[in-house]
């Protein structure tokens, strides 16, 4: 996506003129879910400005030059409260998530990618988690042909085998559907199973054998942007069908 990427990262990139982070931001939020955790890597910096610059971007003011004092004549912000943490910028995904250990603290937390938006619900989402009473609860989501699937027992909705990548299009891979859309939950504990520089998916097989992973089967819609024509169909989307959009 070096159209998009080269100068910016992919959180930032817009989607109905915000950037496709907002969305999923304002998903969490509109069940109540607002304090988040960013672990920034490449181009943290332009992350860390828009949203230090937000309320001007985003409101009509008055600036005083003499004094720069700015007078807001609307305030129209979200509630957030976002905590950003360098998590360094070749880090894998394990690791980012290990380096918001201290900024987390004793509580379970979620953790979702900055690339894909759904219209789940997230009080549906953690009352199945705790439901399953499992470490780990992944989302699963409706296909895309390029990803790896969920090997799952549809009763249990558990994860019997997690494997992300290397699936070829045999009948049986055919016959699996859902594939981890991210927004995940997890008991706190699941940090310390995370082995030091690795991906977040590394630690999965261990608690999938251990009948410790669950799958939440998201029925709806789910749409990740990984290239630039994704980036275009989102746009469409937020135009014609914004089926994410669950605030008002």
């Amino acid at each position: 996506m070096k159209e998009e990427t080269e100068f910016k990262p992919k959180p930032l990139i817009s989607v109905g003129g915000k950037p496709v982070l907002w969305h999923i931001m304002k998903i969490y939020s509109y069940y109540g879910y607002n304090e988040f955790i960013l672990a920034l890597g490449y181009r943290g910096d332009m992350i860390k400005e828009y949203f230090l610059h937000w309320r001007t971007l985003l409101n009509n003011f008055t600036l005083s030059t003499k004094d720069n004092e700015v007078t807001f004549h609307n305030n129209d912000c979200d509630d957030f409260k976002i905590t950003f943490v360098e998590t360094g910028l070749e880090t894998l995904t394990g690791e980012r998530v290990r380096k918001l250990k201290k900024y987390i603290g004793d509580e379970d937390f979620m953790v979702t990618y900055g690339d894909g938006v759904a219209d789940i619900d997230i009080n549906k989402l953690v009352a199945f988690h705790k439901s399953q009473n499992t470490i780990a609860t992944i989302t699963g989501a409706r296909r895309e042909g390029r990803f790896g699937l969920l090997d799952y027992d549809k009763e249990s909705k558990k994860i019997r085998d997690f494997y992300q990548t290397g699936i070829t299009d045999t009948i049986e891979a055919q016959s699996q559907d859902l594939i981890n859309g991210g927004f995940m939950v997890f008991k706190n504990e699941f940090l310390d199973l995370i082995k030091p520089n690795t991906m977040i998916e590394q630690a999965f097989d261990p608690l999938a054998l251990k009948g410790e992973l669950s799958m939440f089967e998201h029925e709806g819609k789910w749409k990740c942007m990984d290239t630039y024509k994704e980036v275009e169909e989102l746009n469409k989307y937020w135009i014609n069908d914004p089926f994410w959009k669950v605030w008002d």
